[in-house]
């Protein structure tokens, strides 16, 4: 490997050919202050479109900047001089006379990539005076807020549409002064193909994209004395929380948290692996009566409800593919409010408000779809983000550091280490193939670990042996590797009997309701880690082990894929590409147009 030799700031580095200013910074421990670059090597996001020109640096013959220019041999950089650091009080005193003033109300405030520059380079003051580029904010949806006055045209959103997850929502439009990204014909969301992943919002670095805002929404509900309200919490949720109370990320805060929300006032706390375990039933049994019946294969996982949405609107031909279970949220509601409600404490459904807390933003959109539900009854009244979640813990005066352990209420709340590690890219499968590996042998699984379909990489594959049969499966993360995937299955070339896609790059714990990590995968992986942990130390570790689910299929489900479980735990889907006369699966009630 050819190396450049060069200074930085008086410092010797040694870096690749082909590296840029910026990189070769990080090499030598100098921090460049940036705001568009944003670069993950896990799952190969590159935004390097040098639009901000934050990261000026003095480079032989004047200023450049860091992010898009390549070292050469020789060079000496300077990222301090005196020239440098007006430069950069300059382009960020421009961004900010064109934003708004609002820092203290925006709900990004304490999070915001500009607002922490501005503090850093000591700007109090702006000098730039005239008109600001103004545009409606996109309240269109249940999941995302878009609010183009707080774009600083970083494209990193466009980047992660376009690039990653290959769904195309986003873009640049406009010249000049009236440039913003947007959706073509400046569309709402709600009418785009766009999936509510939320990963646009978790690499923003400002308030420009943000989650619906539901936090006023539970207080309410939770002010509502003729409701009984029960809150149900994702596995990723736990291992994410502790990062917003300056918790190292990947800590296991399950207790903490359980005690934090039964303080904020929900009468039953209970635990989404609960339903986990109980969608690993009813998926396995469909597997392997698809299996034996030899059609609809491969079968595709259903948790995600922005592959859902992704699946409806780009692969309608293949929607007898996707497992008809319900998420493990939507399945939680439907037992809450049907068997929890009436048959364990008198409380009939439309009495009963149940509150998630997910690691995403699509769950809001999932929620509120017309079809997860029994008689006009939603299986999910509210759903909120982890954010959301620490947002509210902190409006009580909360302390969740400081909070003794305590356990989620029974028998929602009890689950098997299967459960888990959902959360992670790799880890319903793993839960699957655990179930459907004794229910086929009726042999007991010593190694429950099936280590090869876990880790980081956007698709893996891997061939089970259970009992002599080959169960050729794949995981794929982000919905860029979805669709290369799908279009192999699509196309005919596909050899898989399954297979699990999460959305999100790395799954749930990359979730774009989760505390936003900047571009750091590292604390992905922690999170991962956690998850892994949790189910390592746990005594059951099969989800067909749970007394509390066995007894649910016992006293009211029947058997797993039968005719009650059916009518309450699993689901349809809609092609999407084609026109509808109103959007009601983001529930905006507005005429749609062909796509």
């Amino acid at each position: 490997m050819s190396l450049v030799n060069l200074t930085i700031n008086g410092k010797s580095v040694a870096v690749p050919k082909g590296t840029t200013i910026l990189n070769a910074a990080k090499e030598a421990n100098v921090k460049i202050p940036n705001l568009c670059h944003l670069h993950m090597d896990e799952i190969n996001m590159v935004n390097q479109c040098a639009s901000c020109r934050v990261c000026m640096v003095s480079a032989g013959r004047g200023l450049v900047p860091a992010c898009g220019t390549l070292v050469k041999e020789g060079m000496d950089v300077q990222t301090n001089t005196a020239q440098a650091l007006k430069a950069r009080k300059n382009v960020v005193e421009l961004l900010l006379s064109d934003h708004p003033q609002d820092c203290l109300l925006c709900e990004k405030s304490g999070e915001c990539e500009l607002q922490d520059i501005a503090t850093e380079l000591g700007i109090r003051n702006i000098r730039y005076k005239g008109a600001q580029s103004t545009a409606p904010t996109d309240n269109s949806t249940k999941s995302i807020v878009k609010d183009h006055d707080k774009c600083i045209l970083c494209r990193r959103c466009e980047t992660m549409c376009n690039d990653v997850q290959t769904v195309g929502v986003l873009s640049g439009v406009g010249r000049g002064f009236n440039t913003e990204v947007g959706t073509f014909f400046n569309t709402d969301l709600c009418e785009t193909e766009c999936t509510f992943c939320g990963q646009c919002i978790a690499v923003c670095p400002t308030g420009a994209l943000t989650e619906v805002n539901n936090v006023p929404v539970v207080w309410d509900a939770l002010s509502q004395k003729e409701k009984t309200v029960v809150v149900q919490v994702a596995p990723a949720v736990r291992v994410a929380l502790g990062e917003e109370f300056g918790l190292e990320a990947g800590s296991i805060s399950t207790g903490k948290m359980v005690a934090a929300l039964k303080a904020l006032g929900f009468k039953y706390v209970f635990d989404t692996n609960y339903a986990a375990d109980l969608t690993i039933l009813e998926e396995a049994s469909e597997f392997l009566h698809r299996l034996k019946e030899g059609h609809n294969l491969p079968i595709l996982t259903s948790c995600c409800p922005a592959w859902v949405n992704f699946v409806e609107g780009n692969y309608p031909q293949l929607l007898n593919l996707p497992s008809s279970c319900k998420s493990p949220q939507e399945m939680f509601g439907a037992i809450a409010k049907n068997y929890f409600g009436p048959k364990v404490i008198n409380v009939e459904p439309k009495d009963m408000l149940v509150v998630s807390v997910m690691p995403c933003v699509a769950k809001k959109y999932e929620a509120a779809r017309s079809e997860l539900g029994q008689e006009e009854v939603l299986d999910v009244d509210i759903a909120i983000t982890t954010r959301e979640l620490a947002k509210m813990i902190k409006e009580a005066g909360i302390d969740l550091a400081i909070l003794q352990d305590e356990s989620f209420d029974s028998p929602l709340g009890e689950s098997t280490g299967a459960a888990d590690i959902f959360g992670a890219t790799g880890g319903v499968l793993e839960a699957a193939l655990r179930t459907a590996y004794e229910w086929v042998t009726d042999k007991d699984l010593a190694d429950v670990n099936f280590t090869q379909v876990r880790g980081m990489e956007g698709i893996k594959e891997a061939s089970i042996d259970i009992d002599g049969t080959i169960i050729n499966a794949c995981i794929a993360s982000s919905l860029g590797n979805a669709r290369k995937v799908m279009d192999e299955v699509a196309a005919g070339n596909s050899k898989y009997h399954i297979i699990e896609i999460m959305a999100c790059p790395g799954g749930c714990v990359a979730g774009g309701g989760q505390p936003y990590h900047k571009g750091d995968y590292d604390i992905v992986k922690k999170r991962a880690a956690g998850l892994y942990n949790i189910d390592n130390n746990k005594e059951l570790r099969k989800s067909h082990k749970n007394p509390a689910i066995v007894a649910l299929y016992d006293e009211f489900l029947g058997q797993p894929y039968g005719e009650t479980a059916h009518k309450y735990l699993h689901t349809h889907y809609f092609d999407k590409s084609s026109v509808y006369e109103t959007c009601e699966d983001c529930a905006c009630g507005k005429e749609v147009t062909a796509q």
